[in-house]
């Protein structure tokens, strides 16, 4: 990577993917910045969940690069290996523990990226959990979810779920994050609190890719938007030229104002 691209987090190049006869992505060419919020938007069925798919080793790209720090994630990465890196991905559907409590949901994830010392240093480990629930509890105050925290995970709400499942992200610390339609299923009050939580991070500096449909989540937060179609990019630019694109107001914003 040259000099002028060093801010460039995730360098997507020439990447395609097909299933059967199928053209799933067409020739994507994608550059994520360090510490902004880039969204990708479009119709169901254009390409956008198995693009991120691709980058975290769940599929494998027919061809192209995905470079990340200096590795290629098409060349058989598997998902455990990516996360470690630094990529931590929020799922369209939530990806929890619903037998455990809210507040061990949150603090696996750290603990699984810890360096293995648990079994070799009792007191360290202690030490260990115990700034971990206290951070676990820090990002559920975020949320709002601090006072349920001892509640299964299980009887969340769908919309709940997916803010839990973002603080098992955040907790992780990635360098990247990947948010799959993280507003999908929630109420109104709830989409604005994430939306203010992810503003939080955002002026933390954390790089992130955001696929969503709801377009008041999109413009509050992306600095820069790309649209695919049919798995190809049919336009990017900032969320004012977004807005005034002809081809992608019509196809995906309507007429109303956004």
């Amino acid at each position: 990577m040259s000099a002028e691209q060093s801010n460039i987090v995730l360098d997507i190049s020439g990447v395609n993917k097909s299933f059967g006869g199928l053209q799933a992505l067409s020739d994507i060419n994608l550059q994520i910045e360090e510490g902004k919020t880039h969204a990708i938007i479009g119709p169901n069925g254009a390409g956008k969940s198995t693009l991120l798919n691709t980058c975290i080793g769940l599929l494998q790209a027919d061809t192209g690069r995905i470079d990340f720090e200096g590795h290629d994630l098409t060349k058989g990465f598997m998902p455990h290996d990516i996360n470690q890196m630094g990529i931590s991905r929020v799922f369209q559907t939530p990806q929890i523990f619903p037998d455990l409590s809210i507040l061990q949901n949150v603090m696996i994830p750290a603990f699984a990226k810890r360096d293995g010392s648990f079994k070799l240093n009792i007191f360290k480990a202690l030490r260990d959990e115990k700034a971990i629930e206290e951070e676990a509890l820090h990002f559920l105050e975020d949320l709002g979810m601090a006072d349920q925290h001892h509640n299964h995970a299980g009887s969340l709400s769908r919309g709940n779920k997916r803010r839990l499942e973002l603080a098992m992200c955040l907790i992780q610390h990635p360098k990247l994050l990947l948010l799959d339609e993280p507003t999908a299923g929630m109420a109104r009050h709830d989409t604005n609190q994430t939306i203010e939580l992810l503003m939080k991070i955002k002026a933390r500096g954390m790089t992130k890719v955001i696929i969503e449909h709801d377009m008041h989540v999109v413009f509050s937060l992306a600095d820069k938007i790309s649209v695919l179609a049919q798995g190809a990019i049919i336009a990017e630019g900032h969320p004012d030229e977004i807005k005034g694109h002809p081809k992608v107001r019509e196809a995906y914003l309507g007429s109303a104002e956004v």
